[in-house]
C-alpha cells in the first residue's frame, strides 16, 4: 500500500486526510506542536469562521490580495457551497450570519475539530504530534522524511505546514522559490487625542484611505487600546501588506467615521440646526456615532459642549465636519489581529500546478495552505482556500491508478 505523509496538522492537512481514500493509501500526519488544528480552535474568537457565503468563484477571488488569479480554477471545483455540503453530510449544522460569515450552529470550533478527528479515526489515519520534521530528501522514487520521532518513507508528500520560517526554509532547500514573508491582517497603532480612552467604540460603516498609496476601503471600524481595527482597517492592511512593510508601518491614514461626504454631512448639520436651534450641541444626536465619541469630536474641534446649536459658527461647523469625515492620523506601527496571524509571502505560485496543487519541481509532492503565497482578508476566506486546495489534492490522489 502506498504511503502518504502529510506534514502539518492544520486546516489544509486535516481536510486533505479526511478526503483521501484510505483503501488505497496508508496516511500519516506529522505535527510539530502538541495539539493539532490550533488555528481552527482559535478562529472567529473560538467559534471557527469556517467559510464565507460567496458562491460565485469570480466574486470569491476578489477577497484574495494574493492568489486571486490562481484560485479561480480551484474555486470552480470546490467553493463555499461545497464546504457547507461537506459538513452537512457529516451532521454538522452551519449558519450564515448577517455579514455572510459561516459558523457552526454550535458557535464552537470544537464541533469542527471533532468532525475532522472523527473522519480521520474512521480512516485509520495515524497522527504524530510533537513530531518536528528536520529534513526531506529524495530517495529513489520516494521521499525520506527525517523527524524528531524517527525517519519515515513516503510515496507522496503533502506539505501543509503553515508559513513558519523553518518550514519555508525546508521547502526552499528542495528547490522552491520563496517570496519574502510580510504580515497581513493587522491593526494600526495610532496615538491621537481623538481616540484616547475610547476603547471599544465602534462604527457600523466607516471609510479609510491611505492617500500616499491611493488606496481605500470601507466597513465596520473599531477603536482599540492601540489605535484602530475592524474590517475597514484589516482589509486595507491585507491589500497593502507589501507596501506597508516597505514604509515600515509609518504612514498617514484618513478616516471618514460616518461614511458621508462632507457636503452631505453639512446639509444634515444645517437641517438639524434649523429644526433644533435651542438644543445644546454636546447632547445633540446629529450623526450615527456614540455620545462619547461625539463629545470627543467637539472637544478636539474646540467647540463648547454647552453651546446652543444656533450659535455654532460656520468655521466651528467646518472643523467638526473635517474631524468626522476627513480626519488624518499618523500610524506608527502595527499590532497582530488577535491570534489569527496571517502572512503574505511563501512558495512562489508560478511553481504550483493549480489543477491539483502539485509542485511543478518535485514529483509526487503537493503543497497547500498558508505555506503558499496566498492570503485573504478576514471573514473565513483563508480557511476556504485551505479546504479547496486540500480537496483538490485528495481528488487527484484518489483518482490515480
Amino acid at each position: 500500500m502506498k504511503q502518504i505523509i502529510i506534514i502539518g496538522g492544520g486546516a489544509a492537512g486535516f481536510f486533505c486526510a479526511a478526503n483521501l481514500d484510505e483503501k488505497k493509501y496508508k496516511i500519516k500526519i506529522l505535527e510539530q506542536n502538541s495539539d493539532v488544528l490550533q488555528k481552527v480552535k482559535i478562529s472567529g474568537g473560538g467559534r471557527c469562521n469556517v467559510s464565507h457565503a460567496c458562491f460565485d468563484p469570480k466574486d470569491l477571488v476578489q477577497y484574495y490580495p494574493r492568489g486571486n488569479k490562481e484560485l479561480l480554477s480551484v474555486f470552480t471545483k470546490f467553493q463555499p457551497g461545497d464546504t457547507m455540503d461537506w459538513f452537512e453530510k457529516r451532521k454538522i449544522s452551519l449558519k450564515i450570519e448577517n455579514d455572510n460569515r459561516i459558523f457552526p450552529e454550535s458557535n464552537s470550533s470544537q464541533t469542527i475539530i471533532n468532525a475532522f478527528q472523527q473522519e480521520i479515526q474512521q480512516k485509520n489515519v495515524e497522527v504524530k504530534t510533537k513530531c518536528s520534521v528536520r529534513e526531506i530528501t529524495k530517495k529513489d522514487d520516494q521521499y525520506l522524511v527525517l523527524t524528531s520521532l524517527g525517519d519515515f518513507l513516503a510515496d507522496y508528500v503533502i506539505y501543509t505546514t503553515g508559513s513558519s520560517p523553518k518550514s519555508l526554509k525546508m521547502i526552499e532547500n528542495l528547490g522552491h522559490k520563496i517570496i519574502d514573508l510580510v504580515p497581513s491582517l493587522f491593526t494600526f497603532n495610532i496615538k491621537d487625542d481623538l481616540l484616547k480612552d475610547l476603547l471599544g467604540t465602534s462604527f457600523e460603516m466607516a471609510e479609510t484611505s491611505i492617500p500616499k498609496l491611493k488606496t481605500e476601503e470601507s466597513g465596520p471600524l473599531l477603536i482599540t487600546h492601540w489605535g484602530l481595527s475592524g474590517p475597514a482597517i484589516l482589509k486595507i492592511s491585507a491589500w497593502e501588506a507589501i507596501n506597508l512593510a516597505k514604509v515600515k508601518y509609518n504612514f498617514e491614514i484618513q478616516v471618514n467615521f460616518i461614511s458621508k461626504n462632507i457636503d452631505d454631512a453639512e446639509e444634515l448639520f444645517q437641517n438639524f440646526k434649523i429644526s433644533n436651534p435651542k438644543k445644546v450641541i454636546g447632547s445633540s444626536k446629529i450623526f450615527e456615532v456614540t455620545n462619547r465619541f461625539w463629545q470627543r469630536i467637539l472637544e478636539v474641534s474646540k467647540v463648547d459642549l454647552n453651546k446652543q446649536i444656533a450659535n455654532i459658527s460656520g468655521k466651528e461647523m467646518q472643523t467638526i465636519l473635517e474631524n468626522l469625515c476627513k480626519k488624518k492620523f499618523q500610524v506608527s506601527g502595527k499590532s497582530t489581529f488577535k491570534d489569527e496571524f496571517v502572512t503574505a509571502g511563501g512558495v512562489d505560485l508560478k511553481e504550483i500546478n493549480f489543477k491539483n496543487m502539485s509542485s511543478k519541481l518535485l514529483p509526487n509532492f503537493y503543497i497547500a495552505g498558508e505555506v503558499l503565497n496566498i492570503d485573504a482578508v478576514t471573514g473565513g476566506f483563508n480557511f476556504q482556500a485551505c479546504w479547496s486546495e486540500a480537496w483538490l489534492i485528495a481528488q487527484d490522489l484518489n483518482n490515480l491508478n
